[in-house]
């Protein structure tokens, strides 16, 4: 991994999205998908999105 956030991949960014994911981290996973989202192209980021939803949007009480 490079110390340069310029440096960083969208792939980059979607390991560190799963990793947050398995450590019960939703929301730093939603905004690293987001980020990785926003260097993928079109339908595939918006496979991404799905994958990683606002978990404010999809609280459950």
């Amino acid at each position: 991994m490079t110390s340069d956030p310029a440096d960083l991949t969208a792939a980059d960014y979607l390991d560190s999205a799963r990793e947050m994911t398995a450590a019960d981290r939703p929301y730093l996973a939603h905004l690293l998908a987001e980020e990785a989202a926003q260097r993928t192209p079109s339908p595939a980021a918006a496979a991404i999105r799905a994958t990683f939803p606002d978990p404010t949007t999809t609280r459950k009480d």
